[in-house]
This record gives C-alpha cells, structure tokens and sequence, in this order.
C-alpha cells in the first residue's frame, strides 16, 4: 500500500476516535445535567409538598377550632402570596363552607368544572361566592387545589363578589335605582322649609345620567365613517347611534365651564344641542375624527348658551368674548403691579381707546338684586333696597314740604281780588302747573300785555305787606 494512502487513513482513524470521544464526553455531560436538573425539581417539589402539608395542617387545625367553638370568626388564610382582596375573599368563603363531612363524602371538582368557573369570570368580569360554593363544596379538605384555583383568579383579576344567595347581581343596581325613585317618588317636603332638597335631587339626576351614558360604547375610526355614510342615506337610527356614543365628550367639555352662572346639568344639555348640529354637518370625506369636529360645535353652543342665558341683562356674543379678554389682561396687570390697574393702563394693555375700556368696565359690572338679604341674621328681613335711595323719586320730607308751601300760597292770595287771583294762577301755573306769558293772560282777559304786568305787581306789592309772608320767606 502506498504511504500516501498509509496517512490518510491514519488520519480519519485519529479523528474518529476523537469525535467518539468528544461525543461519549458529551453524552456523560447531558446525563449529569439531567440528573441535576431531576433532583432540582424532586427537590422543589418536596418543598412545595411540604408547604402545602403545612398549610392544610394550620387550616384544617382552624376549621377544626371554628367547628368545636361555634365561633362565627372567619379563616384566615395561610398563603401569604395571595393579594389582600383575594384573601378577603378567601376567609368569607371558608367562613361559610364549614360544613362537617369525612373525607369519604367529599367529592373533589374536576379540572374542567374548574376551568368552565374560570372561563365563566372572564367572560362576566366577576364570579359570586354562591358560583364558588357550588363548585367547591368542601374546599376545606383539598385546600391545596382549592388555593391553585384562586391563584388562577388572582393572575386573570377575577375578583369574588359577595353576594347573598338568590340575589341578581346584574339587576340588583336596577333594583336599587327603582327602589330610589319610588322613595322620590313618596317623598314629603320638609316641613320647617316647605320645599324638596334641589341639591341632591340635582346631584342624583347627574349620577343616573353619568351612569346611563357610561354603558353606551365608543365608537373607531371605521364605526364613525360606516355611520356618517348611513346617515347620509337618511338612517335616524345611524344618526342617534353617533349622538348617543359621543354625549360623553360633552360632558368633559361641560365641565370646564362650571362656576360661570349656569348648573352642569343646563351646560350638558346645551353642549348636546351642539352635538346633534355637529352629527348633522359631519363630513367624513374630510379624514378627521368625529371627536375633533364635534369639539367645536360644542364649546360653540355652551359660550352661546351662557352670553344668552348667564346674565340678567343680555350682552351680545363679541362684547361678551372682549369682556372675557378684558378681564384676562386685568388679571395679569393685576399680578404684575401689585395693585389693581388704571383704565390707563389697561387700555394700553389691550391696545384700545379709553373710551372703549371704560365702557368695558361699565358693562361688565354683575347685577345684583335689590331684594338680596343683608346680613347674615336670619331673622333679619332687611333687603338691599331698604338701603339704596331712589334718586327718581321724591323723599317723604320734600313732598311734605310742597303741600305745605301750596297752602301757605293759597292763604297768601286768599285775600286779593278774584282778578288778581286769577292772573297770578296763570301767570305762575298755581293751579295746573302750566304758566303763562302775559299775552296769553292778556288775551283771557281782553286787555294790553302792559296792563297784566300792572296788575300782577300791584298784587305782589300787596302780599308782601301779609303778615303770612314770612313763612313764605323759609322756602
């Protein structure tokens, strides 16, 4: 045989050994491996038998207990890494199951009837104790099963509800509200007041409505457009579908205007009328959301609503939004100076005449009711109009004062002719109010203008020697 060949094969015969050896090496090594990883397991499971051994003992020890005492306390539970709310619900659980069997009767639930019960609370969000009792009747002598269950619970956060037997945990929040309303319903008013309590009628009627749009579900982006297109066919069934998913962004809208003269419950319904304007213009074509065109509409019927409706004395839409920047830029001198700002200042401010800034001023001032009670007395009846002087009306003392200078005057010329009399009526309008020129009085009676004033002063030179005079003098 050639030597060439000679070394070839002794070469493939010293890689062959090798690899055998690399691979028996191996093989030791992934035996080993195994074998530790056996033991690993035996061993935890070891462990965690003993601490289930140890957890049925205390539990069983406390079922016991309960059971030789007749105490009603309730179980506590032995697995600390159970979440409190969990283990609330743990100990009403064991509470109410002590039930005395042997371990003969006892009949454990498969793993499918406890996978329907788990798949059941996911579905609904909850499950009920009576749920819970009717799958594990005797939990108390397979607490280690019974403990993996609510481990499954706890990692898909079903919670257990307590609820007594028989009771409809769906309608029970319907019942509640019937039972409410029929309370309203046969309500009396107070009393001492006459009247029902508004406040929490109103902050009721603001729950119920809260409550009632908080079941109705959003809308995507493909609902809203599938809709728009419905209502464009004239669907009023679409059309109330979009109004009803959307009346909680009027909600969130109206709540930033709270405080400005108008209840949340008036601001609500305005921002809906907004709303039905908005799914009646909605143009889907235009790839926006729904949200970001309903938006202003919204706000657009809630500052409407309030210009028109916030004040006694209306003040049209742009004066009411040049008020509401007047009083921003008032605010912010305010801060800035220290002290409240000129006229001057403002009209600087707000780059406007001061003409304009002081009728600003004027017309925003709040009005304020004259029957407002002063005082915080309650048994004081005074009102702010027993304080306020009516510049239009004459005071009591003035109109006193007239009468009796009318009378004074009739017993001043009381003792003149019927001629002079009457030219000094005319002539000062004694009678009517209305005075004469001397024509006028000439006229009447057919006589020069020159001669009335003759008279006239022939009359006056007489009433000055009347000792009634000085009274006259006072006035």
């Amino acid at each position: 045989m050639p030597p060439r060949k000679t070394a070839t094969i002794k070469r493939k015969t010293v890689a062959s050994s090798k690899s055998k050896k690399t691979a028996t090496s191996t093989k030791k090594r992934a035996v080993k491996q195994s074998a530790s990883r056996k033991k690993t397991a035996t061993a935890k499971n070891v462990v965690a038998k003993t601490q289930r051994k140890k957890t049925a003992t205390k539990t069983a020890r406390n079922v016991t207990a309960i059971k030789k005492t007749g105490s009603k306390q309730r179980v506590r539970s032995a697995q600390p890494a159970i979440s409190k709310k969990r283990t609330k619900d743990v100990k009403n659980i064991k509470t109410k199951a002590l039930v005395s069997l042997s371990k003969s009767d006892v009949v454990e639930p498969t793993e499918k009837h406890m996978w329907d019960l788990i798949e059941k609370g996911r579905r609904r969000g909850f499950l009920t104790q009576q749920e819970v009792f009717q799958t594990f009747q005797h939990f108390e002598h397979y607490l280690d099963v019974f403990e993996g269950f609510l481990d499954v619970l706890d990692y898909n956060s079903v919670p257990i509800v307590d609820t007594p037997p028989g009771t409809n945990l769906l309608g029970r929040r319907r019942d509640e509200e019937k039972k409410q309303l029929a309370e309203f319903r046969g309500q009396q008013p107070d009393q001492e007041k006459g009247v029902f309590d508004l406040a929490s009628i109103s902050q009721d009627s603001i729950q119920m409505y809260l409550r009632e749009i908080g079941k109705i579900p959003l809308l995507n982006a493909e609902q809203e457009v599938s809709l728009a297109k419905r209502k464009e066919r004239g669907d009023k069934a679409a059309e109330r579908q979009m109004i009803e998913a959307n009346l909680r962004l009027v909600v969130s809208i109206a709540k930033k205007f709270v405080g400005k003269q108008l209840s949340l419950l008036d601001l609500i319904q305005e921002g809906n009328i907004g709303l039905f304007r908005a799914v009646k213009k909605f143009d889907y074509r235009r790839g926006y959301k729904f949200s970001t065109y309903a938006t202003w509409w919204i706000r657009q019927a809630i500052t409407r609503a309030l210009a028109d409706q916030s004040r006694t004395i209306r003040i049209p839409v742009h004066m009411v939004e040049t008020i509401n920047r007047f009083k921003q830029r008032q605010r912010r001198l305010l801060q800035d100076l220290g002290r409240d700002p000129t006229p001057e200042e403002l009209a600087a401010e707000m780059g406007e005449d001061l003409d304009k800034v002081k009728h600003i001023i004027k017309i925003s001032q709040d009005t304020v009711s004259l029957e407002t009670s002063v005082g915080d007395d309650d048994d004081d009846d005074s009102s702010l109009a027993d304080f306020i002087q009516d510049v239009k009306n004459v005071s009591p003392s003035h109109a006193a004062g007239v009468e009796l200078l009318k009378d004074y005057i009739e017993e001043a010329i009381s003792d003149l002719s019927p001629r002079e009399q009457k030219i000094l009526e005319m002539r000062f309008g004694l009678k009517d109010g209305v005075t004469h020129t001397l024509e006028e009085v000439g006229k009447e009676f057919d006589v020069t203008r020159e001669r009335i004033r003759q008279i006239e002063a022939k009359a006056l030179e007489k009433i000055a020697g009347f000792g009634i005079i000085e009274k006259l003098r006072d006035y």
